[in-house]
């Protein structure tokens, strides 16, 4: 309970300081209400020329495009700006004040800051899912529904601890932004169906940097038969890579030089 109060005082700084900058909060609902358009229209355009990708009707692929949009919105709007932040923080050694918090020390850091002028576009991106769930032309069912809903929650929070992993090296790097540009770009992948990629890169993409199954396996959950196995995979991978990054925060901070060192 001490943990749902801290984070509802996050909430409510959260909103009044987003009222405050105007401009910011319009001008993130039209830019990503122009992202959103473009992946659509994208994939639109190679509809024209074939009647199937990656196994997927045009149909499926909306629900599939909703999906990594809805997860995109998500860490936009809970965990992006924290992850921002984090780098500066333990550059600057300004990590002391959340370390002498009785708190979990890297919950305070992930979700101390709720994107406040984000959130329009999470509300936006929840509709667009919705829509295109209820205009489906098949039935689906009302508990793959449900677990794929779990899923897509899972594949946000994985795809939030891969961004920590990339962001943690400036613990040793003493970079500006660790690994971070790097992880922008390989992020893409999350864009694009998993089975698009074949051997190495199929691994690569769906076991060490799980960007292709953070959208694709809950899509695929909801869509396909038989496709138990893609839920377990997602907790697993979720697991592994919560584990992962707990020891690697354990570490950077054994390494870690404070203001007052």
């Amino acid at each position: 309970m001490r943990y749902i109060r801290l984070y509802l005082y996050f909430l409510r700084f959260s909103f009044s300081k987003a009222l405050e900058f105007r401009v910011d909060f319009y001008f993130r609902v039209i830019m990503d209400c122009f992202f959103y358009a473009v992946q659509f229209l994208f994939f639109n355009i190679i509809y024209l020329h074939t009647p199937l990708l990656a196994g997927w009707t045009m149909e499926e692929m909306r629900i599939f495009i909703a999906t990594y949009i809805f997860i995109d919105a998500l860490h936009m709007t809970v965990f992006a700006n924290n992850c921002w932040w984090l780098p500066i923080y333990i550059n600057r050694g300004d990590l002391d004040y959340y370390l002498t918090k009785p708190v979990s020390s890297l919950f305070f850091l992930s979700l101390r800051e709720f994107a406040a002028n984000s959130f329009i576009n999470l509300l936006i991106a929840s509709g667009l899912l919705g829509y295109i769930l209820m205009d489906y032309p098949a039935e689906l069912s009302p508990i793959k529904l449900c677990i794929y809903f779990f899923m897509v929650l899972l594949g946000t929070f994985l795809y939030y601890l891969v961004h920590l992993i990339f962001l943690l090296a400036v613990f040793w790097t003493q970079s500006p932004r660790g690994f971070g540009d790097v992880y922008f770009s390989i992020s893409h992948t999350m864009e694009r169906p998993d089975k698009l990629f074949k051997g190495i890169f199929r691994i690569l993409f769906v076991y060490v940097l799980p960007f292709s199954l953070m959208a694709s396996y809950p899509a695929r959950y909801l869509l396909e038969k038989n496709s138990t196995h893609l839920l377990w995979t997602v907790i697993i991978v979720t697991i592994t890579f919560f584990l992962i990054v707990l020891g690697i925060w354990r570490r950077g901070l054994r390494n870690y030089s404070s203001a007052s060192s």
